[in-house]
């Protein structure tokens, strides 16, 4: 979740609810997930996130991940 909060995305938590989170921001759109601490995300799930929910494409979510 720390890639969402970074520049340029800039998310924060809205809402949580359990382990379910609602994420804003003011320049991408609203993101619903199941988060758990301590969990690793697999790559592709990573790119499912920045690509195909946020909107960004696939240079751009390579360049957060570095």
């Amino acid at each position: 979740m720390s890639v969402l909060t970074r520049k340029p995305l800039m998310y924060r938590v809205s809402r949580q609810t359990g382990s379910h989170r609602i994420l804003r921001s003011d320049s991408y759109p609203q993101l619903l997930f199941s988060y758990h601490d301590g969990v690793t995300l697999p790559p592709g799930a990573v790119r499912k996130i920045l690509v195909k929910d946020v909107g960004l494409d696939t240079e751009a979510a390579l360049r957060l991940l570095q």
